[in-house]
């Protein structure tokens, strides 16, 4: 785990708590399976995050339990509303605390318009001792009043390719979600499915 970028993002989010102006917000979430990006991480999985927004910029770090260990995501970027579209350009470093995984790390775009949302993904990934990998990653997502379907799919050194479809809504301030998931078999060593059940709560920071 490369702790110091994870060391500068959380000295940077200390620093801002003390702006009263600061939009700070904090997240509390539980997965039946955390899947991400069609690819199963752990059953029945915790997790949290903090985030900063403020005209546009972001930064905000967020972490899970993935069973040896945690992964830890750092992240910034900037998002804004061009005409009728929202366009955003950012950074992600996927890093662990254990021996699950290595680094990945990748610049985001994203673009959306009305109901439609197309995300890319460039990225290296670390791939412990053996060679570093670069990876490309596209997911086109629609969604309407808490109904929403994606098509994600890898490629370079990555392949494969995943549908999912859910609904998301609130009861109670809580958030709520279940969403089926089919990923093939270039992704996962063979094709699997998966119903995925979500709840978490958001908290304003002031």
């Amino acid at each position: 785990m490369r702790k110091s970028s994870i060391k500068w993002l959380a000295c940077l989010l200390a620093g801002i708590t003390g702006n009263a102006n600061a939009e700070l917000s904090a997240n509390l979430g539980w997965a039946s399976d955390y899947y991400f990006r069609g690819i199963l991480q752990k059953t029945s999985s915790a997790s949290g995050g903090i985030d900063f927004e403020r005209n546009g910029f972001y930064v905000g770090t967020w972490a899970a339990d993935v069973g040896d260990g945690l992964e830890v995501d750092g992240y910034f970027g900037y998002g804004a509303e061009v005409g009728e579209f929202d366009l955003s350009a950012g950074y992600t470093g996927y890093f662990y605390t254990g021996d699950f995984d290595d680094t990945y790390q990748e610049i985001n775009l994203g673009g959306g318009y009305g109901f439609m949302t197309l995300d890319v993904a460039l990225g290296r990934y670390d791939n412990f001792a053996g060679p570093t990998l670069d990876y490309s990653y596209y997911a086109f997502t629609v969604s309407h009043e808490g109904l929403f379907a994606r098509y994600g799919t890898f490629g370079r050194d990555f392949e494969g390719s995943y549908i999912e479809a859910g609904y998301a809504t609130t009861v109670a301030e809580f958030d709520i979600g279940i969403t089926a998931l089919f990923s093939d078999e270039d992704l996962v060593g063979e094709s699997s499915e998966a119903l995925i059940f979500t709840i978490g709560k958001s908290f304003d920071i002031n």
